[in-house]
């Protein structure tokens, strides 16, 4: 089973009640959608299932909708904590599910290829808009970058961060 996860802001979310003024909010949504489920044999593997509009709305499904800025680095990974660390323990175990009185295994692969290029380079540590990180190569953050402007160790290569973005640019999987 591959799972493509998502995450983006939703942008302002604000609501006016009564006579007060609109107290500005933003909203993050993390969704998932089933992009295709394989049964594999001996001689093989078949594709059972393929979704015919992996980018649709209609088939992504929403997991957890929060009332955050997705720039707030600490507040999305207390919130997605739980969710990161289920979907770690699925990367490792199989699902066992009877289907027609045959017993199924089915394993779960994520590609986390529905998140947009603001949120990636913020999750990876790279310079963007309400990142904490001064550059691509350093995970100095701007803090202690503006307190010793002289020593930086180079924690990640060029490829490195080429190798991350070429993925997410280029899209393999076609998600």
């Amino acid at each position: 089973v591959v799972v493509k996860e998502s995450c983006d802001g939703m942008g302002d979310v604000s609501e006016k009640h009564g006579c007060g003024p609109a107290v500005p909010e933003k909203a993050v949504r993390f969704s998932f959608t089933i992009m295709n489920i394989s049964i594999s044999n001996n001689s093989g593997s078949v594709r059972i299932f393929e979704e015919s509009k992996p980018n649709s709305e209609l088939c992504c499904k929403p997991l957890c909708l929060m009332l955050a800025d997705e720039s707030d680095h600490e507040t999305l990974t207390a919130i997605l904590s739980p969710l990161i660390a289920e979907r770690e323990a699925m990367k490792s175990c199989e699902l066992m599910l009877e289907i027609g009185g045959i017993l199924r295994n089915f394993k779960f692969i994520f590609r986390g290829t529905g998140y947009d290029e603001k949120l990636v380079r913020e999750v990876e540590g790279l310079e963007a808009s309400g990142s904490i990180y001064i550059c691509t190569l350093c995970d100095a953050t701007r803090l202690e970058a503006s307190q010793n402007l002289v020593f930086h160790s180079i924690t990640r290569s060029h490829s490195e961060n080429l190798q991350r973005y070429e993925t997410w640019r280029a899209n393999p999987h076609h998600e």
